[in-house]
């Protein structure tokens, strides 16, 4: 069979998936250079750890992933989470006062931080959609709010956890099941059920065709604000998730609890490959740019190459080279 006259048209560098390619290939440099710079650095325990800190920060780019696809931003997710988390200790300290059994404390504290979770991102995404607000507006506004919240509500001080409760929701992060964290179980189930609902549903493709052209899409009958009020609720989910297998690693919350978390979640979306303006993107690339993304702050950990307190810097200069990237493609 010959090759289509529009394909042979196309320069074979026009037609290799960069998009995709390009955050493995980032991720296999950094490999290379932290097993040089360490001899610790590919050890069994170190990179299950370096997986297990990128569940946090990748279950919320998941969300995120949707939300930007769709083009818009979410800037409270941080915020958010620490909400979420003090609201779901407080609750359950609560609720063991009552005298329930702790299985079932347990039980219903992670329903309080899914109910919150898809709660605050139904704000955000009826507040932008019914209010016609820009969403670098609304979730500005909704990280001071949630912040706020969770530091009133923890007295200007820290939430723990009682004490009776933290043999019991420890395995929820320490634990394991065949040798794998229980964070790398939960974060590969949200992986793929977020590529399958983004890249093989019907609502995955209005997502993109959104995110590529909202008035084309509204004069295609597509309900454009009811799925973009969709994904900052399957952001909020995402948060609680989060959330969910965060508690037990520390048994407190705060309202420094996540803070730049959102830079973070925005971070390993742009270098996975999606297009801060939205309509293109992919859920594997995020996954990718999460683990880079805690990759990097291991490696900084480990060497003097470059103090680890320049962590947020690296990282923010790693968001503008992947923009800039974006854009010499898209030329």
């Amino acid at each position: 069979m010959s090759t289509p006259p529009d394909a042979a048209a196309v320069p074979w560098t026009r037609r290799i998936p960069w998009q995709t390619l390009t955050p493995l290939l980032g991720l296999f440099v950094l490999v290379v250079i932290g097993a040089m710079l360490s001899d610790s650095f590919l050890s069994a325990s170190n990179v299950t750890n370096v997986l297990t800190r990128s569940a946090f920060i990748g279950i919320i780019a998941v969300g995120t992933t949707f939300v930007i696809i769709a083009g818009g931003i979410d800037l409270s997710v941080g915020s958010m989470a620490a909400f979420v988390a003090g609201s779901m200790i407080l609750g359950m300290n609560w609720m063991l006062g009552l005298g329930l059994a702790e299985g079932v404390v347990l039980a219903l504290g992670i329903v309080l931080a899914v109910v919150l979770g898809l709660a605050a991102g139904s704000f955000n995404g009826f507040t932008i959609t019914r209010g016609k607000i820009e969403p670098f507006i609304v979730t500005l506004g909704a990280l001071g709010i949630f912040r706020s919240l969770v530091t009133y509500l923890a007295d200007g001080g820290t939430i723990s956890l009682d004490f009776a409760m933290r043999g019991l929701i420890r395995p929820l992060f320490y634990g394991s099941f065949l040798g794998v964290p229980w964070p790398l179980w939960i974060f590969g189930a949200v992986a793929v059920i977020g590529s399958i609902v983004l890249h093989r549903t019907r609502f995955g493709r209005y997502v993109f065709a959104i995110g590529s052209n909202e008035d084309v899409a509204r004069y295609s009958a597509i309900p454009v604000r009811r799925i973009k009020t969709l994904t900052y609720i399957i952001q909020g989910l995402c948060v609680a998730i989060a959330v969910i297998i965060y508690v037990p690693r520390l048994g407190s919350a705060s309202g420094s609890t996540g803070v730049l978390w959102e830079l973070e979640a925005i971070a390993a979306v742009i270098i996975g490959g999606t297009a801060l303006k939205g309509g293109s993107g992919h859920v594997w690339g995020t996954i990718v740019g999460a683990v880079l993304l805690s990759t990097i702050g291991n490696v900084l950990n480990l060497t003097d190459v470059i103090s680890n307190y320049l962590n947020q810097a690296v990282q923010g200069v790693i968001i503008i080279l992947a923009v800039l990237l974006q854009r010499g493609r898209g030329r």
